[in-house]
């Protein structure tokens, strides 16, 4: 027996969710048949448009008939804000087949229906109606002992005996041997579209680029897929980066599965106020983040700090919010908005006015973490000062370009960006930090302590890649640090003088203006290299010309590295000091001292070039040949990392 509301039949047969091939659900399938087999109660979960109906029917339709005799489907297609005994109303007309008020039968009247055959109770899409469907399912299950009870929904029933399939998006890596499972999709959904579809690189690097915007929901892949009959792989994979809630299709059954807007707001009338507010206050973070700064974002206004964690919980479950790991594991518990759900939230946010104070929180938490991540790097955890930043670049770049462009507390922003100067300089991002910079310093006041910082640090930046800009810069940062009573910024603008003078080969006259650098730079200063730094500067300047000096500034270098924890400082110190040994005709040692340096950026994410210096001095060590710096030490200008 197959009885259910809706009649997708009735639909173009290409287009009904009932006969559409299973594409990348191979594995969820088979451990769905397990838990149907094995339990009498079992949910899928999961994010809207995930792909639950789908899957849950194709398993269901062709499972063997000795789990079952009889299969009875109620698909919610009623209202979001459902009345009480909704649901039982709908399960009577549907066991009753529709009869003259066979929808009056009552619990007991249904009980009797579902003990008639070994049955399979399939629950459909029940959000709306979950706490009434607990109840009946309780009941059922504990008055038919044959009943079995599939369920699909955002979130699980949380009855004692359910198992839960959790159903994530569809991968959009590859898999080495053959494209992702959300691509085979697209290609699958654009051939029942247009009719073909091309397989060369090019069109496949844009299908991937498509799935991975949208983040591998079959929903919004389908929707996607109908797009290129108006746009181009390209064009739609540019609108989708920008975009992606205009997505729409009259074909879906359900009503709110015909656009992206309308599935996740499905989701967002099923939340109550609170669980709205922080939805909407949360949306203004484009990457991770912890539960405090979820209390910082959301709390006030109308919301109580103790509530946070519970909502952050409750929006997980409902699929709103990805929470990889164990809650109440070792470490923190890290969030983050899907795209779909982070745009629509967006909108709410906007909608309710409070974007701008969203805006100057965002700010306040970026600028607290580019301190902490800056006095992780002057106190020797450099790693994780990195790891910090980095997991935090999304948000900072939004907040960067926000106060930007609403001139909103630049000098806010520029201190967070001036305390982040290592992951510009030292990791490869010098043109990312120079156009923060550059766009932020004439919108400060010129006689303010942190335009000289700015400039010296524009200046650094710079010098990889237009060294008569970096210069410009430091003619203008120069009076703005005197008058300032800097002498971190002065030490550092001979520091960056240094640098220019190597890129000159003028390799006494950089040794002149390190030594200035590391005389000048108080120790600890923050927001900018440390004088130890700027004496194994000093030390590969002097390699060139006066090894034995040259060894003894390492040696100095390296002292003053070990004592803050500067490991930067310390690798290329000891590479000034190998290169200063080969130079006196030291090659063993030489050699020793690099192949030891080098080993020290095991599993280290240092700028790349100084283990290419490194293994460059070995190969020269080891076939005689002469060798001179090859690393100055200044940012590069692309970037090395992804």
């Amino acid at each position: 027996m197959w009885t259910s509301l809706g009649s997708p039949q009735s639909l173009p047969r290409s287009r009904s969710w009932g006969s559409r091939d299973l594409i990348g659900r191979k594995e969820e399938s088979a451990a769905l048949r397990g838990l149907l087999a094995r339990n009498r109660l079992v949910s899928v979960t999961g994010a809207a448009g995930v792909g639950k109906s789908h899957l849950a029917a194709r398993v269901v339709l062709p499972m063997p008939m000795g789990l079952w005799e009889s299969l009875v489907q109620v698909r919610w297609q009623g209202p979001a804000a459902a009345e009480p005994g909704a649901l039982l109303t709908e399960l009577a007309r549907t066991l009753s087949g529709g009869a003259p008020g066979g929808e009056a039968m009552g619990v007991a009247g249904v009980l009797r229906r579902l003990a008639a055959a070994p049955t399979l109770l399939f629950l459909d899409d029940v959000d709306p109606v979950q706490p009434e469907c607990v109840g009946i399912v309780q009941q059922a299950l504990m008055a038919v002992p044959s009943l079995r009870v599939l369920v699909t929904s955002r979130q699980a029933l949380g009855l004692g005996d359910e198992r839960v399939l959790r159903l994530p998006p569809l991968s959009t890596g590859g898999t080495g041997d053959g494209r992702a499972p959300a691509v085979d999709l697209f290609v699958d959904r654009v051939r029942t579209t247009v009719g073909d579809f091309p397989v060369d690189s090019a069109d496949l690097d844009h299908a991937t680029a498509i799935c991975q915007a949208v983040e591998g929901v079959p929903l919004a892949i389908e929707l996607a897929a109908e797009q290129t009959a108006h746009f181009t792989l390209s064009e739609l994979a540019k609108r989708l980066k920008e975009h992606q809630s205009w997505l729409s299709s009259p074909y879906p059954v359900l009503r709110r599965h015909r656009s992206l807007r309308e599935a996740i707001g499905a989701t967002y009338v099923l939340c109550e106020p609170v669980l709205r507010i922080v939805w909407g206050r949360i949306s203004i973070l484009n990457g991770w983040f912890t539960e405090g700064t979820a209390v910082l974002m959301c709390g006030g206004e109308g919301v109580d700090p103790a509530l946070i964690p519970g909502c952050l919980a409750r929006l997980t479950a409902m699929g709103v919010l990805d929470c990889p790991g164990e809650p109440g594991g070792a470490r923190r518990a890290r969030y983050r908005l899907t795209r779909a759900a982070r745009e629509f939230g967006a909108e709410r946010l906007s909608q309710a006015g409070e974007f701008p104070v969203a805006a100057e929180r965002r700010l306040v938490h970026c600028r607290s973490v580019a301190t902490v991540a800056e006095n992780l790097w002057s106190t020797g955890s450099q790693p994780q000062a990195v790891w910090l930043a980095e997991e935090e670049l999304a948000d900072l770049d939004s907040t960067m370009r926000y106060a930007v462009e609403h001139g909103h507390q630049v000098e806010a922003a520029l201190e967070t960006v001036v305390n982040l100067w290592f992951l510009w300089a030292v990791y490869g991002r010098a043109e990312e930090g120079r156009g923060y910079l550059l766009h932020m310093l004439p919108l400060c006041e010129p006689d303010h302590p942190l335009v000289a910082r700015g400039l010296w640090l524009a200046a650094w930046l710079t010098a990889g890649s237009d060294p008569d800009g970096a210069a410009e810069l430091l003619r203008s940062a120069w009076p703005a640090a005197v008058l300032a009573g800097d002498d971190a910024a002065v030490g550092r603008i001979a520091h960056v003088q240094g640098l220019l003078a190597m890129d000159d080969r003028d390799a006494e006259g950089a040794a002149g203006h390190f030594q200035e650098a590391a005389s000048t730079v108080p120790p600890g200063s923050p927001g900018g290299p440390s004088p130890a730094l700027s004496l194994a500067a000093l030390a590969l300047a002097q390699s060139g010309f006066a090894p034995a000096a040259a060894k003894r500034s390492a040696r100095l270098a390296c002292a003053q590295a070990a004592s803050r924890g500067d490991a930067w400082a310390a690798v290329l110190a000891r590479y000034a000091a190998a290169l200063a040994d080969h130079r006196l005709g030291r090659s063993g040692r030489a050699w020793r001292r690099a192949q030891r340096a080098l080993a020290t950026l095991h599993g280290e994410a240092y700028n790349p070039d100084i283990a290419i210096a490194l293994r460059e001095l070995i190969t020269a060590i080891e076939s005689g040949a002469p060798a001179r710096p090859s690393v100055p030490p200044m940012p590069l200008p692309t970037p090395v990392r992804a």
